[in-house]
């Protein structure tokens, strides 16, 4: 089955949210030419390596009014969330990189309209979000920081972690205090998804 085909089995998204995201494939494999969205290798698995990899964090949080991604890059996994969400939910991606923002804004155009806030993570206002996700931006311990910033009382981050989560938990409890639950990836067997909440400075 091919990459996509997988990933609309996965998912069963309708009809026209796969064409949404086919229009997200077709302008990021354009746009990755001329600046580095994506590693170029990665295109090849775009549709499990970056879509469904981002896909299975809505899953989560489904009931969500207001997600919001930080250091969005390409927009994983932020702009998958937006499109799979649909107008149901308020999407906000954050992204410092000019460059990198200004395809995140035509990619909104051509989709669903998410929110692109072109700046630092730590200088915008707090979002007062119900979920905060970020996607290979920094160790737990430093990711907590922007997170806490922008996430409501009673909100959650939906972050997903690489083989050395255990270890950044560890880290983190140093300095933090929260409530963790551990998800297997769907897409990388070493991976995991974390939902963290009741975050508090130790």
């Amino acid at each position: 089955m091919s990459d996509k085909g997988d990933f609309q089995r996965k998912t069963n998204v309708s009809r026209e949210t796969l064409e949404q995201l086919e229009i997200y494939a077709d302008l990021l494999t354009t746009w990755n030419k001329r600046i580095n969205l994506v590693s170029p290798k990665s295109l090849d698995q775009l549709w499990t390596r970056h879509f469904l990899d981002s896909a299975q964090l809505l899953r989560l949080d489904s009931d969500a009014k207001h997600w919001v991604d930080l250091g969005s890059g390409g927009g994983f996994p932020g702009a998958v969330v937006a499109i799979m969400a649909g107008t149901e939910m308020k999407t906000s991606l954050i992204e410092a990189d000019q460059r990198k923002a200004t395809f995140l804004r035509a990619l909104a155009r051509e989709t669903t309209g998410f929110e692109v806030i072109a700046s630092r993570v730590e200088d915008v206002d707090a979002q007062n979000a119900d979920v905060v996700s970020a996607r290979a931006l920094a160790p737990l311990p430093l990711l907590l920081n922007y997170v806490s910033q922008h996430l409501r009382a009673g909100g959650r981050a939906i972050l997903p972690k690489g083989k050395k989560a255990q270890s950044e938990i560890r880290e983190a409890l140093e300095h933090w205090r929260f409530d963790c639950e551990t998800h297997p990836s769907e897409t990388d067997s070493e991976a995991v998804v974390l939902t963290i909440g009741d975050i508090k400075r130790a």
